[in-house]
């Protein structure tokens, strides 16, 4: 994944460096803005960014304007970094387009780990699509059709569904879908994952009973292929 330029936005000049300091001893390419307007006018300029480190406290624009904005116009990988714990940002950071949330302080090492998996979650895979009765999952496009409509949904979302249709037929427990979707070391707890599949569930409609529910466990994907 070298050579992958990181667009850094943070309005505290320490944590821009430290952030770029880190990226740059594993190989990628950085540029950087200070506040939300900046970020914006890079990402307009700049055609090859790979993925935005956002924090949510900025000047100009704050963060989740800057990503909303963003989503309008791209599915380009997004980190937000936060000084803020509540839940209720993470939640709502997540909901509007976010790959992952990071409270700060945070370890770099971390940081790193997160930027690697969220551009290999990027990464196209093949051409296989998933076909299920009324549903599709397209990998290359990350994109899902019901209906022959795209249905709008966040990167967090569209990595559950796919997680769980992968397991088609097994029974997948909340610690297992947490490790896999948000990543071993997110602080966050189980509460998270029942809350996006039910907005997975609202979002699908009358294909929501493909995802069941396996009390005091977790879920289950099944659907007519």
């Amino acid at each position: 994944m070298n050579g992958k330029k990181i667009l850094v936005v943070d309005d505290e000049p320490l944590i821009r460096k430290l952030v770029t300091d880190f990226l740059k001893r594993e190989g990628y390419s950085t540029i950087e803005a200070e506040d939300g307007r900046k970020a914006m006018d890079l990402f307009s300029d700049e055609e090859d960014i790979d993925l935005i480190i956002l924090d949510v406290m900025l000047p100009e624009y704050d963060g989740f304007t800057v990503c909303r904005e963003i989503r309008k116009k791209s599915k380009i990988p997004i980190i937000m970094l936060t000084a803020r714990g509540e839940e209720f940002d993470e939640i709502f950071g997540l909901d509007i387009g976010a790959d992952e949330y990071i409270s700060k302080p945070f370890s770099p090492n971390i940081l790193i780990a997160r930027v690697n998996a969220v551009l290999r979650r990027a990464m196209p895979t093949d051409n296989e699509l998933k076909k299920f009765a009324g549903l599709t999952i397209d990998h290359n496009a990350r994109q899902v059709i019901m209906e022959g409509c795209i249905v709008d949904l966040s990167p967090k979302e569209y990595e559950l569904l796919t997680y769980l249709a992968e397991n088609y037929g097994k029974a997948l427990s909340r610690e297992q879908i947490l490790d896999k979707v948000w990543g071993y070391d997110y602080y966050g707890d189980l509460r998270t994952v029942d809350t996006h599949i039910n907005r997975l569930r609202i979002k699908l409609d009358s294909k929501s009973d493909y995802i069941h529910t396996v009390r005091g466990y977790g879920y289950r994907f099944e659907a007519e292929k």
